[in-house]
């Protein structure tokens, strides 16, 4: 069994192993389904490598990994380091809609009411505090 397919666990991903990995498989959908999900980069290094992607943009990060018990991809929006928008996608081809819809331009408001998966985080603002 090759590195890819132990650490992607071919029962779960079988359609991730022959391009190499999530972040190649994530390409080639987009790629396949003409949405600009910009370039996609994942860890150089360890199990990762395979189960990890980043589609990074001017207006963030959309990182993807894989579930480990069930088949789902998880995927944190993150903007300046800070996660933004979150959600569990069940097939890939939803993923790269997220990233190009992003990508695009599209709001936190608009990709959630678009894509009823993705949650937007709520921020709590610090408490003011008065100094007497």
């Amino acid at each position: 069994m090759s590195d890819v397919s132990t650490a992607l666990g071919v029962r779960l991903y079988p359609d991730l192993v022959e391009p190499g990995g999530l972040a190649p498989a994530l390409v080639q959908t987009a790629a396949r389904h003409q949405l600009d999900i910009g370039r996609v980069t994942a860890p150089e290094q360890g199990r990762s490598r395979f189960t990890c992607a980043e589609a990074a943009s001017d207006r963030g990060v959309v990182c993807v990994s894989l579930g480990a018990q069930a088949r789902y991809f998880m995927i944190d929006l993150r903007v300046d380091g800070e996660v933004q928008a979150r959600g569990d996608a069940t097939d890939l081809l939803q993923v790269a809609q997220v990233a190009a819809a992003w990508r695009a331009g599209c709001t936190l408001a608009e990709l959630t009411a678009r894509y009823p998966f993705m949650e937007e985080m709520k921020r709590h603002p610090a408490p003011v505090v008065q100094v007497q």
